[in-house]
């Protein structure tokens, strides 16, 4: 994983300089970058993973914890785990034989800022509400 992976989310600059996804249309690269992050998020395994990860107590967990919850060989659960860290999604650590795995805050952070509507901006009108 490099930067440049989780400063796709980062928007390089400062926290709270750019837009949001709902304030502002996306250029090209941004949404090539965020549509893997989105593609990432979108099978069950990795989404179940992330969330394992995230959840567990301490901010960490061994590869070894996390295997036994899926009906997956071990190579699999490691691709999954490795295109969820490409994302800039989590990070790892080896520990001799076992890799630790942790969520990365910021990206999910960021992540979340960019769909949250700004606190100004009114909801939608649904179309039922038009007189």
């Amino acid at each position: 994983m490099s930067k440049q992976e989780v400063a796709m989310l980062g928007q390089a600059g400062g926290e709270g300089c750019c837009p949001t996804l709902l304030t502002a249309p996306l250029d090209e690269e941004q949404a090539v970058d965020l549509a893997r992050v989105f593609k990432a998020l979108g099978d069950p395994v990795r989404l179940r993973l992330l969330s394992m990860i995230a959840s567990r107590a301490g901010g960490e967990v061994c590869v070894c914890d996390l295997t036994p919850a899926f009906d997956l060989s071990q190579p699999t659960i490691s691709h999954h785990l490795k295109l969820l860290k490409q994302t800039g999604l989590i990070d790892s650590e080896r520990r001799g034989t076992w890799v630790y795995y942790r969520l990365l805050p910021q990206t999910t952070d960021r992540l979340a800022a960019l769909l949250t509507r700004p606190a100004e901006q009114p909801p939608a009108a649904t179309a039922g509400a038009a007189s």
